[in-house]
């Protein structure tokens, strides 16, 4: 057993980078005040979102007044759908909304509650067997009466990476409002909302070494939306509530050096990848890579073996000393199949032996290779259990 834990789960969530630690720490104590308020202590505060503002617009390539900050991704993702397609059935009578089966849960549970409870009717866009949307399956379920589109940047369980430039520009041609999930490639891919074609994009702070409980949308000026939190008046009147300014400087200081340093990253991260998957393949019979085998984060590496427990390996992993994931850190625990990869065509005797490896900027070989050592003992451990 290792003396020393090794963190291999950074999709689930990364540590506060020094540099975004130093420059939030003036705002919990010397510069605490209130933006909302009109003295000197609330304009310094104001200062300060205005500025984290501006530093995420120029990093996505959009204007400040398109940015609203929020608690998390999660908040975002709902904000959006919400917004988005409660507006367009009140302006034209849009009740369809299109996502694909393999969004995280913010997406997925917020359409079903809109279907169930707010009377939309909810369409599932196709997936292959990588989980990726062709954007062709978009342009063929969109109606005129389709009230927004949902599609996921890349797949936080599986790691791939899907068209989202192509998707948005079919969007755009019809006119529907089109919105990504990007909380999961902000530490590694490009952010260019005039690229992309997006209406709507979610991003969270604490998948790349920013603070937890504070994330951000950038909602394209002139989109149909209706706001679901109400309150004082904040972020325009988008999302009322008192501003998280450390979290909000935080946010944005991560934000900064994520996009900085992106090429430098992915430089470190690909080989590291790389060698993880080749050698658990070549190591391990009955496992297959999950996720797109090129289109796909930088980082990340997902897996299934046959008969095998996926809880029961994390759980034999963690005690040799590994933290990993066996998907979403949201359903990890959770003994159902994952959705995305029943979506995937993938049964539940390979689906229900899931393991997600994701690295971060620490990452080493050495710790890869410790990894390995351990890995292919732990499945067959588990496959002699499942046998009993």
């Amino acid at each position: 057993m290792l003396n020393q834990k090794v963190y291999l789960d950074f999709a689930a969530t990364t540590p506060v980078d020094d540099r975004v630690m130093k420059a939030m720490l003036p705002y919990f104590r010397e510069q605490f005040g209130n933006p909302s308020s009109i003295h000197s202590f609330g304009q310094q505060a104001e200062a300060a979102v205005e500025d984290a503002r501006d530093t995420v617009a120029e990093g996505l390539n959009s204007r400040a007044s398109e940015i609203v900050f929020t608690a998390c991704g999660s908040e975002s993702d709902n904000l959006a759908i919400r917004g988005a397609a409660i507006a367009a059935r009140e302006l034209r009578g849009a009740n369809h909304i299109l996502i694909s089966p393999v969004e995280h849960h913010a997406i997925s549970h917020t359409a079903e509650q809109l279907k169930h409870h707010y009377g939309f009717n909810l369409e599932y866009i196709p997936v292959d067997k990588f989980g990726m949307v062709n954007p062709n399956d978009v342009a063929m379920r969109i109606q005129p009466g389709t009230a927004v589109v949902s599609v996921i940047y890349a797949n936080n369980e599986v790691g791939t990476i899907n068209s989202i430039s192509e998707i948005g520009k079919i969007c755009r041609q019809r006119n529907i409002p089109f919105h990504s999930d990007a909380v999961q490639v902000t530490a590694c891919l490009a952010m260019d909302m005039e690229a992309l074609h997006v209406d709507m994009l979610s991003i969270g702070a604490h998948k790349f070494y920013g603070p937890k409980g504070v994330g951000a949308l950038y909602l394209r000026d002139r989109t149909p939306f209706l706001p679901s939190q109400t309150g004082g008046g904040q972020e325009s009147g988008l999302r009322a509530g008192t501003h998280n300014v450390p979290f909000i400087v935080g946010l944005a200081a991560a934000f900064k050096i994520a996009q900085e340093e992106r090429e430098k990253r992915i430089t470190h991260l690909l080989p590291l990848r790389n060698y993880l998957i080749e050698e658990t393949l070549e190591m391990i019979s009955d496992a297959r890579l999950t996720g797109h085998p090129i289109e796909r984060l930088p980082n990340h590496a997902s897996f299934v073996f046959k008969d095998v427990d996926g809880n029961n390996l994390l759980m034999l992993l963690d005690v040799e000393g590994f933290a990993c994931s066996s998907g979403s850190a949201c359903r990890t625990g959770d003994p159902q199949p994952s959705n995305v990869l029943t979506a995937m065509g993938i049964s539940s005797e390979w689906a229900l032996g899931s393991l997600r490896i994701t690295l971060g900027t620490q990452t080493t070989f050495k710790d890869l290779e410790s990894f390995l050592r351990v890995l292919p003992k732990a499945v067959e451990r588990c496959r002699d259990q499942t046998a009993r």
